[in-house]
């Protein structure tokens, strides 16, 4: 059973939306960040990643970014002003890049849920990340941006979705990128919480440190308080629920700064003991178990050999998987891509001209173009109990911070 609940919105008037919604604070850097937020002093990344408006250089993880966050954000309440619903409620998030579609429920989501896996995981955190994002939340009191939720999809869910989405939306704008945000407003929230405790599972596909930091913060409140009910917001986390079918997973690539003392010739021979290696103008995968590598200025397709037994397991067969058991460690000496400075991780919202751009500019010697892991690959992943290699994923298009607010 998936409990969800309503919640009372902190949130920007509809015609400052636009200027108040960010990317999630985990997807651009701090120059990047500051770039975004440059002449826009209602950006919410000055409260994501307030380290923007303190001296360059500023340690991101020191107290005096946290107290800027806090600053910021009572100024942008103030100022902007955000307000609060009166009403608890639920609400209904669109987005639209190019020809896809995804509309999902703005929700908050129960943290014990979390911490009994009926809310499924498949992602290890960082304890670094963990703290930051945990800090983040006590000092304000507030979860700021959505963890990225799935679920097996529901009849049921789907009619009550499309008659929610022909009223009127609060918000509808369309961001810089080329993304549509459409947010309305659920006029029948017991509704939708009665057809969520028909749904058996929901399975986090973006957002593990979020939602391990909002446990680590409920844990925090919860020892501060006097009288700890269970009901109160802060075993709560917020969050934006998908049906799975409505999601779009992109490729993560991968470069490899070197050759591991290899050269061109000496890599394509050893690939050939597992891969039938060709030269080919294909930039991108065809399908699963095919991959494509940018190499001394040219493409190759790479695909297991006949003779090669393909791996078994929900993890192990995963295309990355075997990438980095068949090529980056043995051959690469990618022994550990958490931790590896040799090895970046490249969105496939960049295609693959990101990855030529990058070994023909010299930042790396050799790029690998994936397949996308799927859905159903995460689900089966994540009811398996198993963990996904890091950087598996890339969902599109994104949610963004500051448009509905959790106060805990």
């Amino acid at each position: 059973m998936a409990v969800i609940r309503p919640f009372n919105a902190l949130r920007p008037q509809p015609e400052r939306a636009s200027a108040v919604a960010s990317v999630p604070y985990d997807v651009v850097n701090t120059e990047e960040a500051s770039a975004l937020a440059a002449g826009n002093p209602l950006s919410f990344l000055h409260v994501s990643r307030p380290e923007i408006d303190l001296p360059a250089g500023t340690d991101i993880h020191s107290d005096p970014v946290y107290r800027r966050a806090l600053e910021n954000f009572d100024k942008l309440i103030k100022e902007c002003p955000l307000v609060t619903e009166d009403v608890a409620s639920l609400y209904l998030y669109r987005l639209v890049m190019g020809e896809h579609e995804q509309i999902g429920l703005v929700a908050c989501c129960s943290i014990d849920e979390y911490d009994q896996d009926v809310i499924k995981k498949h992602e290890r955190t960082r304890r670094d990340k963990e703290d930051d994002r945990t800090q983040h939340m006590l000092i304000l009191r507030a979860q700021t941006g959505p963890v990225f939720l799935t679920y097996r999809a529901n009849p049921e869910i789907d009619t009550m979705v499309m008659e929610t989405v022909v009223t009127s939306a609060i918000f509808d704008f369309t961001a810089a990128d080329g993304i549509q945000h459409t947010v309305w407003h659920v006029p029948d929230a017991v509704r939708f919480v009665h057809a969520f405790r028909e749904v058996p599972f929901l399975y986090i596909a973006d957002g593990h440190h979020r939602a391990a930091s909002a446990a680590r913060a409920r844990a925090g409140l919860r020892d501060q308080s006097f009288c700890h009910i269970g009901d109160e917001e802060y075993n709560f986390f917020l969050a934006v629920i998908f049906p799975d079918d409505q999601m779009q997973i992109l490729p993560y690539n991968r470069a490899v700064k070197d050759l591991n003392g290899l050269s061109p010739e000496q890599l394509l021979e050893a690939l050939q003991k597992n891969f039938v290696v060709e030269e080919t103008g294909n930039k991108t995968p065809r399908q699963r178990n095919e991959w494509s590598m940018y190499l001394a200025a040219r493409w190759y397709s790479l695909r297991l050999r006949p003779d090669v037994t393909a791996p078994v397991g929900v993890v192990q067969s995963l295309d990355v998987s075997i990438l980095q058991d068949r090529v980056l460690n043995p051959l690469l000496g990618i022994k550990d891509v958490r931790t590896d400075k040799r090895i970046d991780f490249i969105g496939g919202v960049r295609g693959p001209q990101e990855l030529e751009r990058l070994v023909d500019g010299g930042k790396a010697a050799v790029a690998f173009s994936i397949f996308p892991t799927t859905i159903e690959d995460l689900l089966r992943v994540s009811d398996a109990g198993e963990i996904m290699p890091p950087k598996s994923t890339w969902f599109e298009p994104k949610l963004r911070d500051g448009l509905l607010i959790h106060k805990i």
